[in-house]
């Protein structure tokens, strides 16, 4: 690949910050040491960071996967500025590209493809040639979010407020200002800024591919205990409008349980899923195409590729029975729970006109009661 010119910011922001994380930090816990609340709040802010990208940038604003209060919207754009990310739009736009073109190395902004090194931090170092650039036509949609243009109009002011502020104020509270702004600000940010840079990287070169293998992108669960459930990206990839990527009760996703939890309180809406149906049509697809890979290679291949294909199309058919008997059944259950609550609502109503009648009336006999 040819030199291409370098991008210093980025290579100055990132190569200071990571000096400071692994010379300075350890420098400082060995000589000075930090106490429970520099600890604790590092690990909140960190946790704020991630939860911003993944919850905000990612699922509810690059993939809309579902709606959300303004009210969260706001925390997720300033919790992105802390992240040092770019702005929601930006980073919605680059993302949008990366889905659109994964894995081609002329298109795709971080294209695993072109190794590791590049597609987890080298496509932000240098200018390269004939890599997409996102112009935004591809987030019109986020052009008409106030709270999302806004942050982009003022996210250096807020990169600054945020990433030196917090810490600071966080410093005066504990009364350790220089250990806050370390562990707080600098560590802070060179995690936040790696575990959301192996979804890029890790991400595509390290785990299973359960759904399909038209792209690089696997699923695998060590990755989501960093990423705050970003680690099923086999599934992401496939299945990007669902808010979910850990779609298995037991599967480490944070992100998703705050999203699930925040619309028991009204904060987000419309939680967008993929019908199960379609889930295990991909991943029983993926079993029969392995499984006719290393059939062809048996002396009865013939024969054993015409049982596969049998037993397949006998699997989709018992699937799709099943699944149009589960959602006769839900649709039952709906059924008969606007029935039960009709009728309460009726019975409801009945005591409120009952009630309504009984003042009436005596309302009716005290006013005849006055000309009598």
């Amino acid at each position: 690949m040819q030199q291409t010119p370098i991008i210093w910011t980025n290579v100055l922001l990132f190569s200071i910050t990571t000096l400071v994380a692994v010379i300075g930090v350890p420098w400082y816990a060995l000589t000075v040491g930090f106490g429970w609340f520099e600890i604790i709040a590092t690990i909140l802010c960190l946790g704020y960071c991630g939860m911003s990208i993944t919850a905000g940038y990612h699922r509810l604003w690059a993939h809309k996967t579902y709606d959300a209060h303004p009210l969260l919207q706001w925390l997720f754009a300033i919790g992105g500025a802390f992240a040092l990310q770019n702005s929601a739009l930006h980073w919605s736009a680059d993302h949008r590209v990366h889905h659109k073109h994964v894995d081609n190395n002329d298109k795709d902004p971080y294209s695993a493809g072109r190794g590791f090194w590049y597609s987890h931090i080298g496509w932000m170092l240098r200018d390269y040639p004939g890599v997409e650039k996102p112009d935004y036509n591809n987030c019109r949609d986020l052009q008409k979010n106030r709270i999302v243009m806004w942050q982009h109009r003022n996210y250096l002011w807020l990169t600054i407020a945020t990433n030196f502020g917090i810490p600071l104020l966080l410093g005066l509270i504990s009364g350790n200002i220089l250990g806050m702004l370390l562990l707080a600000g600098v560590l802070r940010l060179v995690l936040s800024h790696h575990f959301t840079f192996f979804i890029n990287s890790l991400a595509h070169i390290w785990g299973s591919q359960p759904y399909t293998e038209q792209n690089s992108a696997r699923d695998n669960g060590v990755l989501a205990l960093l990423t705050y459930g970003e680690g099923y990206h086999n599934f992401h990839h496939i299945f990007e409008s669902d808010y979910r990527n850990g779609i298995k009760w037991y599967q480490f996703d944070p992100t998703k349980w705050l999203i699930k939890t925040a619309s028991w309180v009204g904060l987000t809406r419309n939680l967008r899923t993929v019908p199960e149906e379609r889930i295990a049509q991909a991943r029983a697809k993926m079993q029969l195409q392995r499984a006719m890979a290393k059939v062809k290679q048996r002396p009865n291949a013939e024969q054993l590729l015409r049982l596969l294909e049998q037993e397949y199309e006998l699997l989709l058919a018992r699937m799709q029975d099943y699944y149009q008997v589960k959602k006769q059944l839900l649709q039952q259950r709906r059924q008969q729970l606007v029935a039960q609550y009709q009728a309460v609502d009726f019975k409801q109503s009945y005591r409120e006109f009952k009630l309504h009648l009984q003042q009436q009336q005596q309302h009716w006999q005290r006013l005849i009661g006055a000309f009598s």
